[in-house]
């Protein structure tokens, strides 16, 4: 993916555009070891502007975004953190379309380390929930009622992460109607081929003959399990020459559906911990509805073949 196609998925996937305002001049190896001399091996302290950092992360503009609704301090914690998991989730969306793009143009090799990228993304995304372990239902209620109807359920770039793993349900569109670029971008994401779709294109062009009708079905329903594809990762994972990029592939993908699969569970005891099996904020059933959702497995026949190896 080039840049222009970088800058408008981030556009898309937010609704916002990419701020362009912020200049920072670049350095070499040389100037930067000429202002080391110049400083004494301290840093600089002057600047005739915002500070490059600030100007690069936009730190300043970051910490404006905790806006509480109560005054109690817990509130900051669910918050911040919330805000933080929608990072991640749009950092690993970025890789797993990374990954989608490489595996189009026939590159496994190239499309691993974005992949392996993503699981260690999630791997931070998962350590997140500790810092809501606190949470008692005491705690939550202090500020429960002032969320209204808003929910975690409501996440646009939570759902981008799941058309991205295959987990298409047309109808999780819905709420986002009126928010047009965000509605836009997730019909778009609901669509395209997903990471998953891409990997079976890619297994059957290499020879492993996959059924028609699982290639060529309507992309915004997700792909049923078929003994085609698990045999076809059962002969990849014979093969265990240190040359077997698939087989690469398969563990990379295994990495990323088991850390997903963490945090869906590390979310719902989150939610029995803080609420118990109370109806959701959002409409849902709360921890009965996480649990049903839980069921639907991210690359199923990755998993299911293991038992045939």
């Amino acid at each position: 993916m080039g840049h222009t196609e970088r800058g408008a998925a981030a556009v898309a996937a937010t609704g916002d555009p990419v701020p362009t305002g912020a200049v920072i001049r670049t350095v070499n190896a040389d100037e930067r070891a000429a202002r080391a001399v110049a400083n004494a091996g301290e840093p600089t302290l002057e600047f005739a502007d915002r500070t490059p950092y600030d100007a690069y992360v936009h730190a300043s503009t970051l910490h404006t975004l905790q806006q509480t609704l109560s005054k109690d301090p817990g509130e900051m914690s669910f918050l911040m953190i919330s805000q933080i998991m929608e990072l991640y989730f749009g950092l690993t969306c970025f890789e797993l379309r990374e990954t989608r793009e490489r595996l189009r143009d026939d590159d496994v090799w190239g499309a691993l380390p974005s992949l392996r990228r993503a699981a260690l993304h999630l791997e931070g995304l998962n350590a997140a929930w500790h810092g809501l372990r606190w949470m008692t239902p005491a705690d939550f209620n202090k500020f429960r009622d002032l969320l209204g109807e808003g929910s975690g359920f409501q996440s646009a770039m939570y759902r981008q992460l799941e058309f991205l793993l295959g987990l298409k349900t047309a109808s999780l569109v819905r709420p986002f109607r009126r928010q047009p670029a965000v509605y836009e971008a997730l019909v778009d994401a609901l669509h395209a081929p997903s990471l998953w779709d891409e990997v079976l294109v890619l297994l059957d062009r290499r020879g492993f003959d996959l059924p028609a009708a699982l290639l060529d079905r309507d992309l915004t329903e997700p792909a049923e399990p078929d003994p085609a594809v698990e045999l076809a990762w059962v002969r990849i994972y014979r093969d265990t020459g240190p040359d077997n990029h698939l087989r690469m592939l398969g563990e990379a993908l295994a990495e990323v559906g088991e850390q997903f699969g963490d945090w869906r569970y590390q979310h719902l005891k989150a939610t029995q911990r803080a609420m118990g099996a109370k109806a959701g904020t959002g409409g849902s059933g709360g921890v009965a509805w996480l649990q049903r959702s839980m069921a639907r497995t991210v690359f199923p026949e990755l998993w299911s073949a293991r038992t045939l190896m």
